[in-house]
């Protein structure tokens, strides 16, 4: 058996259980970037990861999803881009332009730029429940944590847990000594192999452990 881990560049690491992939190799697309070893997790296969779990990404706008290494991706999460934003400087927010026949003179491309929340920006180690939505422009930290079936409104610190509708801080998972630690050291950036000799401390809880791998790599 090999030790050197999984190729993060195989869509199915495990071949027993195709709902799991590596979405780097699956995903080829110009506006979302997706780290090494982050996995989609969906029984209709992780394949369509960006059908079903990206919408509204339109090249016209440019915004991005950018998604970190190590992450964990539950079935049915969804990543609502700015082309879901409708106009709200005036009395209606009805797309009439799109429509056409007439109803497109006049529009303000500005009226819609006015409302775009940048990129989606996902960190390192993050894990996303089930069913979550993530809305456009939001951030989440290195190593949090959305629960299942949340909406995240707003930017998630790094080690943060949230969880609800719209999402809230449940708690930190580590005091901010560790969280700024652990940052620092950032063992997601580490070669595979200095992951695989050193799993027994990025899975456990020996900050010292991590941080003599650090200063020796």
């Amino acid at each position: 058996m090999s030790k050197r881990g999984p190729d993060p560049d195989r869509p199915h690491p495990m071949p027993d259980h195709p709902r799991v992939g590596f979405l780097k190799p699956l995903v080829d697309h110009p506006q979302i970037q997706v780290g090494a070893f982050t996995y989609y997790d969906d029984p209709r296969g992780p394949e369509r990861f960006v059908e079903h779990c990206v919408g509204h990404l339109y090249p016209f706008l440019g915004d991005r999803l950018v998604i970190g290494k190590f992450c964990a991706i539950g079935s049915g999460v969804r990543f609502v881009m700015n082309g879901a934003n409708h106009a709200m400087t005036g009395f209606s927010t009805y797309p009439f332009n799109i429509f056409g026949k007439g109803w497109e003179d006049g529009f303000d491309p500005s009226t819609i730029e006015a409302g775009l929340k940048g990129d989606t920006i996902i960190g390192n180690d993050v894990w996303i429940g089930e069913n979550s939505v993530v809305m456009p422009g939001v951030s989440v930290g290195d190593g949090a944590i959305i629960a299942a079936y949340s909406v995240v409104t707003r930017p998630v610190l790094a080690y943060e847990i949230v969880g609800g509708n719209p999402a809230r801080t449940i708690r930190a998972r580590f005091d901010e000594t560790t969280v700024a630690a652990l940052r620092d050291i950032a063992w997601w950036d580490w070669p595979t192999d200095t992951i695989t000799r050193n799993l027994n401390a990025i899975r456990g809880a020996d900050l010292a452990a991590l941080k003599a791998v650090s200063e020796n790599s």
